[in-house]
């Protein structure tokens, strides 16, 4: 039985196999639930967009590129828009709510920590930083952003992240032949560009609290 959830949870966020298995509506309700919802940070995201580029490219996704692209930013704005709404109405008390196996208060405590260094541009950086990106928008309806100022960002952050995610897998498997082949192997080196500037915030923060 562990091992049939196991194989459950490694299928779950395998971002070529939501794509085949799920189509174009299970990718962007998982943009959507990455960005909106407190659940949503262990799912992929950059890998997922650059895999949905490289199977529009090999048209396994048969949808034009331009039409993925503004799919993505559709739903990456909308769970945005969710997670600040459910940050403005929770306040300042979830920083205190219990750990759980959907919720890690550090996740929460480092994207207030990346917020208050960037303020609000973090919306937009924090769109390339997993963990950040789903508890960004959250901190800010906490903290109060101005909703005319964070509209901007969300918008601005969801077109250039899907611009540059998306298209960065199409052209690849336009121009690069048989790069499918090696999608496993891209997706590993994504996964682990992307942990780095989170795994040494983390180191930084540690090392703060011991000294």
């Amino acid at each position: 039985m562990s091992g049939d959830i196991g194989e459950f949870l490694k299928e779950l966020v395998n971002p070529e196999s939501i794509i085949r298995y799920g189509g174009i509506g299970l990718l962007l309700f998982v943009v959507f639930a990455e960005t909106g919802l407190l659940v949503g940070f262990f799912l992929p995201g950059d890998s997922l967009l650059f895999t949905a580029g490289l199977l529009t490219a090999t048209g396994i996704i048969p949808w034009p590129v331009f039409a993925v692209v503004l799919g993505v930013i559709i739903a990456a704005v909308a769970g945005d828009f969710v997670g600040y709404h459910f940050g403005k109405s929770v306040g300042p008390a979830l920083y205190h709510r219990k750990k759980s196996f959907f919720f890690r208060p550090n996740h929460l405590t480092a994207a207030r920590d990346f917020y208050q260094k960037h303020g609000s541009k973090a919306i937009v950086l924090g769109r390339f930083l997993p963990v950040v990106r789903t508890f960004a928008p959250i901190v800010a309806g906490i903290v109060g952003l101005e909703y005319r100022r964070f509209v901007i960002y969300n918008v601005i952050g969801a077109i250039i992240w899907a611009l540059t995610m998306v298209l960065s897998g199409y052209f690849l498997g336009i121009y690069v032949p048989k790069t499918a082949e090696f999608l496993e192997y891209i997706i590993i080196g994504l996964v682990v560009v992307t942990t780095i500037p989170i795994a040494r915030a983390w180191y930084q923060a540690r090392r703060k609290k011991i000294a």
